[in-house]
């Protein structure tokens, strides 16, 4: 770059330069001049390569010009809404589209499924080209700007967006950011000796760098894929591979690099998407003596993805992949100082692992404690409520928050992965270990909904009373997903009920990644029984849609930070108020095998006549006797006063 010419400079020069042209990128732009150029100085300051901003800004501008009208239309009015994302009436489901309904063209046809259901969000997991093998299940992406052959083409996408425009449903993609595939063009590229796409990786002659990295790098995958390094042969040269050996660890310190993802975003963004989930944000920079993760480096490119999408389609969202301790997730929304500045939802990994604290303990100790000090995150900004999805459950609760509610950290751990994985006598669980690590005795877990409460085993044994637990396990918790603050997002099967499927054992590709194990192939056989009565997807299906539709008519579960925990007396309820203006719901949940009793006076606190109470749930008045109000095993309450309707 000019030595002379600052970056902001550089930036006001090509605005003064483009002054002809459309007006609302060069005003987005000229806001953000101030803010983009300290953050492209706070990463590269002097190392910015000759002509770098320029090429930056006309990347951007082009991509402004190639989006369509339809689509700045929607930018317009999202941005004079900016609380749009966190109405209550969105309900999401996460897929993979194969396995779903075979390809995009499937999923087109089985638009009206998720519509029966009340789903008018859908999150398809990765389908940007991969290799047949040694893909991560999508995420080793081969080709950015390719649709993967096994699931479409680009034109197939297109048609499925504008489905779901017609019937007002949103859309997510997957991008991963950390890494690509080794078969990608710009690895074959820096094999071939091509220094500029070599610069695109962290690659090493010898082991003294990576020796010294692997002093405090963590093990993503201790089991399969051990250390941090790989040695390439065709390259001749050590590469910087965290996740797996086939997946090399992009270079943000090269510029190039971030202009890179920055137009795969705005490729992405025009093709109508209206989310996308950046994969693996926590890792995309490396620092020697860190354990890389969450550094500020990785939170200055997220702001720089934030601005570039704020200046040229401000309609889209960004979902921030980040499964980290809640004290860093709300990092990745924004500071107080900047306010929302990253990302605009958020994985609530921290709510799901209380969650199943809560199914395996059979109360709400821990859930009251981590929920009790989760950081505020910033307004206009939201989480991804989930259960399952198509990675493992990691056991990552505050230590501190386990010692608050009674239990020693470590063995807690150690107990919550027996439990969940079958390793005691009395566990209704059917779970497997995922990536036991023998050095520290961590391990995360796998397995699909239905199976790890307890569906699975009550069906070999045609247990009766077991099955109907089971399905009151599954309400509950999606319960919870629904009413707590954030968008709810099923994982597809849950609906139906679908099992652990074992199958991946017989698949050389798949066998050593249980994962798959809650990756199902969608059983639409089994998904016909959704309209038989007493059937256990009859009971789990029509539940869901119930609730769903209750949902969006509870405009106090729309997430504008109104959430107030609630000291509910009984270490095996939960609760929690919403509220919204002068409407509030308060939600009681029995997390026990047992009957509970709340007494009247946490309902009173909220100024309410207890005598004029209904469950929204069941629309029966709710009656207190000698001041109590019982509450069934694993059942839930979401009570509301009738005068308000």
């Amino acid at each position: 770059m000019n030595k002379h010419l600052t970056i902001e400079q550089a930036i006001g020069q090509f605005i003064q330069s483009k002054e002809s042209e459309d007006n609302t990128f060069f005003r987005r732009l000229e806001k953000r001049k101030s803010i983009l150029s300290q953050k492209l100085q706070h990463l590269y300051g002097n190392r910015l390569h000759n002509g770098f901003v320029p090429k930056f800004l006309n990347t951007i501008l082009d991509f402004y010009n190639d989006r369509s009208e339809s689509l700045r239309k929607m930018d317009i009015h999202r941005e004079e809404d900016p609380e749009w994302f966190l109405s209550n009436k969105i309900v999401g489901m996460m897929l993979y589209n194969d396995l779903f309904a075979d390809n995009l063209k499937g999923v087109t046809q089985k638009i009206d499924y998720f519509q029966e259901l009340g789903v008018n969000f859908v999150h398809i997991m990765p389908i940007l080209e991969c290799p047949e093998f040694n893909n991560d299940g999508g995420y080793a992406v081969s080709n950015y700007r390719n649709i993967d052959p096994r699931f479409g083409t680009f034109k197939d996408l297109e048609k499925l967006i504008s489905e779901f425009k017609k019937r007002e449903m949103l859309m997510a993609l997957d991008l991963v950011i950390n890494h690509t595939s080794d078969e990608h063009e710009w690895v074959k590229k820096a094999r071939a000796g091509d220094k500029h796409y070599e610069d695109y990786y962290y690659t090493f002659g010898d082991r003294s760098m990576p020796d010294q990295f692997e002093q405090s790098l963590p093990e993503v995958f201790p089991e399969t894929s051990p250390g941090n390094f790989t040695y390439d042969e065709k390259l001749g040269k050590w590469v910087m591979t965290v996740f797996n050996s086939y997946q090399w660890d992009l270079n943000y310190t090269n510029p190039y690099v971030l202009l890179e993802t920055v137009s795969n975003i705005l490729f992405l963004a025009n093709k109508g998407v209206d989310m996308l989930r950046l994969d693996a944000v926590a890792f995309v920079w490396k620092k020697l003596g860190t354990i890389s993760q969450n550094l500020p480096e990785a939170h200055t490119i997220l702001q720089i993805f934030n601005d570039v999408v704020q200046i040229v389609c401000p309609g889209l969202l960004l979902l921030a992949e980040a499964i980290v301790p809640p004290h860093e997730l709300v990092k990745y929304f924004g500071t107080e100082k900047t306010g929302k500045s990253e990302c605009d939802v958020a994985y609530n990994a921290t709510l799901m692992t209380l969650l199943w604290d809560a199914m395996a303990t059979k109360n709400a100790k821990l859930i009251k404690q981590g929920v009790k000090y989760l950081p505020q995150k910033p307004h206009n900004t939201t989480f991804l409520n989930y259960i399952r999805c198509h990675d493992d459950i990691g056991l990552g609760y505050d230590d501190r928050h386990a010692e608050l509610a009674g239990y020693d950290a470590y063995l807690h751990r150690k107990f919550l992965v027996e439990y969940l994985t079958n390793q005691l006598d009395w566990s209704e669980s059917s779970g497997m270990p995922f990536m036991y690590n023998p050095r520290t005795g961590d391990a995360r877990i796998s397995g699909s909904l239905a199976s790890l409460v307890g569906l699975e085993k009550a069906l070999e044994r045609n247990n009766q009373e077991a099955i109907e637990e089971s399905i009151q396990k599954i309400v509950l918790v999606h319960s919870v997903m629904m009413s707590y603050g954030g968008i709810p997002l099923l994982y597809y099967g849950d609906e139906i009920a679908m099992l652990n499927q074992y199958e991946f054992l017989d698949d050389p590709v798949k066998k050593d990644d249980n994962r798959w194990v809650h990756r199902p192939v969608m059983d639409w056989k089994k998904a016909q029984n959704r309209t038989k009565k007493r059937s256990v997807e009859y009971e789990v299906f029509e539940s869901l849609k119930r609730m769903i539709q209750l949902r969006k008519t509870i405009s106090e579960f729309s997430d504008l930070n109104s959430m107030h925990l609630v000291d509910t007396g009984n270490i095996y309820l939960f609760g929690y108020l919403r509220f919204k203006g002068q409407r509030k719901t308060l939600v009681i949940c029995n997390f026990n095998d047992n009957e509970q009793i709340i007494n009247n006076s946490v309902v009173l606190q909220f100024t309410w006549n207890s005598n004029e109470l209904k469950d929204q749930w069941t629309n029966d008045a709710v009656i207190f006797e000698n001041n109590e109000l019982l509450i069934k095993p694993y059942s839930f309450l979401w009570l509301t006063d009738f005068s308000e309707g």
